[in-house]
């Protein structure tokens, strides 16, 4: 059986002039309260300018695309292309104005639609980690 699901950006990613944040949608507004309280996000994108199905079937491709690392799947990868290309990046949060989150970077385009944000806890983020070699370079 086949599922299909709707999913709706909450926001924008917004670059202008060395300045980069995530402008929250008015109607999401309310979903901010606390997040203050944290030093760090990891925000949800969707890879918008990769959306082909062409792009979609790619199941293997050498990561940072460098054929010197080995041929590998994308799910071992943060590959733009996938099938759903739903991509994240952990953000370190500047300040907060309204909803404006000011943050340090994002390995996104601006205007790159969110959809969804969650905070970064170490203790449920991280810990034991393991990566291949080429993941260290």
């Amino acid at each position: 059986m086949r599922k299909y699901f709707q999913v709706f950006p909450v926001g924008v990613i917004k670059k202008e002039g060395g300045d980069t944040t995530v402008e929250i949608y008015e109607k999401y507004r309310d979903a901010l309260l606390g997040l203050e309280q944290f030093s760090h996000i990891i925000v949800f994108f969707w890879f918008d300018k990769n959306d082909t199905l062409r792009k979609r079937s790619v199941l293997q491709v050498h990561p940072r695309g460098n054929s010197a690392n080995p041929l590998t799947g994308v799910f071992a990868t943060r590959s733009p292309v996938r099938p759903n290309l739903i991509a994240i990046s952990t953000c370190k949060i500047l300040l907060m104005e309204g909803n404006i989150i000011h943050i340090d970077k994002v390995d996104a385009f601006s205007e790159t639609p969110v959809i969804d944000i969650k905070p970064f806890m170490s203790r449920m983020d991280s810990g034991d980690i393991r990566v291949p070699r080429w993941a260290k370079k």
